[in-house]
């Protein structure tokens, strides 16, 4: 027989949008389980760009200085460095605001934090190793989840389901969202490079005929993602590791030195990029957030802090509802109207930078500067503009009190 759970608020998947959420609704005393598949956070090739936007919530949760205390690197400005020309992309320093930089802390660091500052409310539970199967249907709606363990199945009983699960998000599947897909024409391959001494690169991405290298520097070794053609992993394969190295140190010659850390295939995770949306984000006793309601490109590395504006969201006009019983379906579609805009523009220009910028290098012929790129590095207020968008996005969101 299975056990059962009985909770006001079920997020399904322990990412920055669950764990976010879970802590907003503990803090503000709604009883939530969180429940992770995994047996910890820590897991490689997640995206680590922590923008302002997110470092804002964290300091309105009075949570800012301790997190700043996780080992992290600063970005203050983005370039990027077309053949022979670097061109400054965006000045965070521009900002004003308490944090006006990037932060590039591992995710696990980051998801960790929030495990830990977590603790101390006695409404929020965190469950490891608890994966979720399927859905539990109430009429029309549904009012939990069936989940297991090592131990076997066990059912949750709750006012709210929330997926937060990922771009291969089990609830959204199980609940038969209809997804958009706008289109993405590229895949990354990511891989790490150890650092030789305290070497610095200005640039964050680079591009050359027919590549593209974007380098996040982790302190003692270089993250990197190599830019490829949908579909085309199987072709790089083909053509050998050796060549695919020799690719890499040609974009960045420094990595020559530590590029045999990267010694099988198995040192690069392929990650299939995607931009979709749903075109309902919930049901009565279900909604979706985060990766889970609008997968987004790599591009920018918004995804996080677009899933944690989200949860904010969420948060702010659930809490209250959750405290008082279960949120009508109205309730819960609030928060796709409040997030559906920021999402699509994000998207959009998400698009627009794949298939105006990385695209046509891809194909390879006559490498061109982007007149776009080349207008922002000319105007430095322009740059302070695209730090903006990138670091504080469209929209965000501010904590309220529980």
């Amino acid at each position: 027989m299975r056990s059962r759970i009985e909770t006001k608020c079920c997020v399904v998947g322990g990412g920055p949008a669950g764990m976010m959420l879970g802590y907003l609704l503990g803090r503000a005393g709604v009883d939530t389980l969180v429940l992770e598949k995994h047996a910890d956070f820590l897991r490689d090739f997640r995206g680590d760009t922590v923008h302002p936007s997110t470092m804002q919530v964290m300091d309105e949760l009075g949570l800012l200085d301790a997190f700043l205390q996780r080992p992290h690197q600063r970005v203050e400005r983005l370039s990027g460095q077309f053949g022979d020309r670097t061109l400054r992309i965006a000045d965070f320093t521009r900002l004003a605001i308490r944090t006006p930089f990037i932060a590039l802390m591992p995710q696990w660091d980051f998801l960790d934090f929030l495990f830990e500052q977590g603790r101390r409310f006695p409404n929020l539970k965190v469950m490891h190793r608890a994966e979720v199967a399927d859905l539990k249907r109430n009429g029309d709606g549904v009012n939990g989840v069936i989940a297991r363990t090592d131990d076997g199945e066990f059912e949750v009983t709750a006012d709210l389901t929330v997926g937060c699960d990922g771009r291969h998000s089990t609830v959204r599947a199980r609940a038969g969202f209809a997804v958009e897909n706008v289109g993405a024409p590229i895949d990354v391959l990511w891989f790490k490079v150890g650092k030789t001494g305290n070497d610095k690169d200005p640039a964050l991405l680079r591009a050359d005929l027919g590549r593209l290298l974007v380098t996040l520097d982790r302190g003692d070794y270089w993250q990197c993602a190599y830019v490829i053609g949908k579909g085309q992993f199987a072709a790089v394969r083909a053509r050998g590791l050796p060549a695919f190295r020799n690719a890499v140190v040609a974009m960045l010659p420094s990595l020559a030195a530590q590029i045999g850390d990267v010694k099988s295939w198995d040192d690069v995770k392929l990650l299939t990029v995607a931009i979709d949306r749903l075109k309902y984000w919930s049901m009565p006793g279900l909604l979706c957030i985060g990766d889970s309601a609008h997968a987004m490109s790599p591009v920018g590395g918004v995804g996080i802090n677009l899933a944690i504006q989200d949860a904010v969201a969420a948060a702010n006009l659930l809490a209250a509802k959750l405290r008082a019983g279960r949120p009508r379906e109205a309730d819960l579609d609030q928060v796709r109207q409040r997030r559906l805009f920021p999402a699509k523009v994000i998207q959009a220009i998400q698009v627009e930078v794949q298939n105006r910028i990385i695209s046509p290098n891809l194909k390879g012929g006559t490498l061109k500067v982007p007149l776009p790129l080349r207008v922002i590095d000319a105007l430095p207020w322009l740059q302070g503009w695209t730090a903006r968008l990138v670091g504080i996005g469209i929209r965000p969101e501010h904590v309220r009190l529980p």
